[in-house]
């Protein structure tokens, strides 16, 4: 995005559905014998690319060529960090996942501006909230229709999805979505009942894009890569409403990874009740709208993420690219508390430049490194990141190298 308006139109959105699509088949695709009996690293990697249209047939429309150029900054971006599995948020959902494969084949796997080419065999996408319409007054204006009155804030359905592209064999009989699940059936939710009509609370769902459960085989055992778009916490009035949201969408994955009493309330879209089970591996990825300390959101969700006794936290993503953003830019930045390193978006004021994209891993995997990709000025690369009017994204690619172990399932 390239502005704050922007990442309000950019957060709100569901998910249903799935293509799973290899570039080869997945027997030309098999793990190295090598790396099935031992550990491997693997790069996790989240990145908000603002690949989202402002209409319908947009994205499709300026992927045909190869030569839309911030198409091409958000692939070089990707080869330039190399991640193993990528999940690129704001990438409008088109059914049969013709979008999908025109980024893949006509510019990820085509080097851009000498980076070298990288080859995914393996993405799923699946239906979003945002766009679907409510048939609700969702915003109280006294009408019904346009963005503020679907399911999830989007012009037409399917803008501000989502997709995940994958080096390794994506099971896609294994994902589950959450789309439909409805906000009120969350025990101790935050939704603001004074504001939302009756009909609005027993429809409204939680997932303002989507939740995903994608299970990925990395040689013989599977990690889970949960993904979502929590909604901008702001663009709402004093009720709070986004931000309540985006709270309790930060919580449900707090819940679905707790214990199975915290997550027996869930549901997904095939109708299967409870969270993941206890010991699987897993890694949270996602634009989660929320800094724990600075900016609008409700800090104690995103630190009750960040705290959990199942998520392994303790190395943060950084760069030397924020600090130098936040020293030069200044402003609202110098009264922030979190530290200016773990920044990953670049907004204007307010809320200024703050932490908003994650990769979380499950405790048991080991963290190897973990950084932002934002040079800086000195660095021939900070072209792809750049300042307003942003090249690329108005967002910063953050990823995480892990140790999978590969001897056990």
């Amino acid at each position: 995005m390239t502005s704050r308006a922007r990442l309000t139109a950019a957060s709100i959105g569901i998910a249903v559905g799935a293509i799973l699509a290899p570039a080869v088949s997945p027997a030309a695709y098999a793990v190295p014998t090598d790396q099935q009996h031992q550990s491997q690293q693997v790069r996790f990697a989240q990145f908000n690319a603002s690949l989202n249209r402002a209409s319908e047939g947009q994205l499709v429309a300026d992927l045909q060529t190869g030569t839309n150029e911030q198409a091409q900054n958000v692939a070089e971006t990707i080869q330039r960090v190399n991640p193993d599995v990528v999940l690129v948020n704001e990438f409008d959902y088109v059914e049969g996942g013709a979008a999908a494969e025109l980024f893949r084949d006509n510019y990820l796997a085509v080097g851009q501006n000498g980076a070298a080419p990288a080859d995914y065999p393996y993405y799923y996408i699946a239906p979003v909230n945002t766009g679907v319409p409510s048939g609700l007054d969702l915003d109280n204006s006294g009408t019904v229709g346009g963005g503020n009155d679907a399911y999830g804030f989007g012009e037409f359905p399917g803008q501000y999805g989502m997709v995940i592209y994958s080096k390794y064999p994506i099971q896609t009989d294994q994902v589950r979505t959450f789309q439909n699940f409805l906000w009120k059936d969350m025990p101790g939710n935050r939704m603001p009942l004074d504001y939302y009509s009756p009909a609005a609370q027993q429809a409204l769902r939680l997932s303002s894009k989507s939740h995903w459960d994608v299970p990925i085989q990395i040689g013989k055992k599977t990690v889970h890569l949960l993904a979502s778009h929590p909604t901008p916490p702001v663009f709402d009035g004093p009720e709070d409403r986004n931000g309540l949201r985006n709270a309790d969408e930060i919580r449900f994955w707090q819940d679905y990874v707790g214990s199975p009493a915290k997550s027996t309330y869930i549901y997904d879209d095939a109708g299967d009740n409870g969270g993941l089970k206890p010991g699987t591996p897993f890694v949270i990825a996602g634009d989660l709208n929320s800094d724990p300390q600075d900016g609008d959101s409700i800090h104690s969700a995103i630190q009750g993420l960040l705290d959990s006794p199942r998520v392994d936290s303790s190395v943060t993503p950084s760069s030397q690219g924020a600090i130098e953003q936040s020293a030069s830019q200044g402003g609202i930045n110098f009264e922030h508390q979190s530290p200016a390193a773990y920044d990953t978006a670049d907004f204007s004021e307010p809320p200024g430049n703050v932490r908003s994209d994650y990769v979380l891993p499950s405790k048991g995997l080991k963290i190897e490194d973990a950084q932002v990709f934002w040079p800086t000025s000195t660095d021939p690369l900070s072209r792809l990141t750049g300042v307003y009017p942003f090249p690329t994204s108005d967002h910063r690619l953050v990823w995480v190298d892990l140790k999978v172990p590969g001897n056990k399932q």
